[in-house]
């Protein structure tokens, strides 16, 4: 298998810089799928380049979609 060149896996990585997540918050192991539990409150998190850091929070899986899913 041939290795990517650092330079295609940096511009990659950077083209995911600003992405925003959503995750429940609550007992658990984790991120979940977003249909379980849409009425707990979300986690938004930021892609920063090398880790998620909090953005904000939506009180549920709705307010987190618009956050996410602005209308342009």
């Amino acid at each position: 298998m041939d290795d990517e060149p650092l330079s295609q896996w940096a511009e990659r990585r950077d083209t995911r810089i600003g992405q925003l997540r959503a995750v429940p918050l609550g007992s658990g192991d984790g991120p979940r799928a977003s249909h379980l539990n849409p009425d707990a409150p979300r986690a938004i998190q930021r892609w920063i380049g090398h880790l998620w850091e909090p953005h904000g929070l939506a009180a549920d899986l709705a307010e987190a979609r618009r956050i996410l899913f602005p209308r342009t």
